[in-house]
């Protein structure tokens, strides 16, 4: 049986994104979420730095905004970098290829996935203001 790396988080948005391009014209949308955690007698809250890209990360940026509650799945992964004293550092992010807009606005119950092998998100902006019973037959018996 081989590895899985696969993440799931349900947040909210600590602040806005930041949203830059690369120096070839791709999008890097970058954000963090507060997800809350609860034993008997302890609670707390665990800060999770989700990456998005390309077409994903244009929508992240273009509709997420501080305190958004998003649903991200996504690839653990762990960067190594030298501070300014030299110090060797880790860093632990999400690379997210899948976001759910949850809760209240236009931009809610919408997922939009990311296919890292061309950059090409499933869903538009367009898609964004459907709704799960735009599908729906009229006919139901209720």
């Amino acid at each position: 049986m081989s590895d899985l790396n696969q993440c799931s988080f349900i947040g909210r948005l600590g602040k806005a994104p930041e949203t830059r391009v690369t120096p070839n014209g791709d999008a890097v949308t970058n954000f963090s979420i507060a997800c809350g955690w609860k034993t008997k007698t302890k609670e707390g809250t665990e800060w999770i730095n989700v990456s998005t890209f390309g077409k994903l990360a244009e929508i992240c940026g273009q509709y997420l905004d501080k305190g958004s509650q998003v649903y991200v799945q996504g690839k653990m992964k762990t960067d190594k970098f030298e501070d300014k004293s030299g110090v060797t550092k880790y860093s632990t992010k999400i690379s997210a290829d899948t976001v759910q807009f949850l809760g209240k606005g236009k931009e809610s119950d919408t997922t939009v996935k990311h296919d890292s092998r061309n950059m090409a998100a499933t869903k538009t902006p367009d898609d964004l203001y459907r709704t799960p019973f735009d599908d729906m037959p009229d006919d139901l018996p209720f």
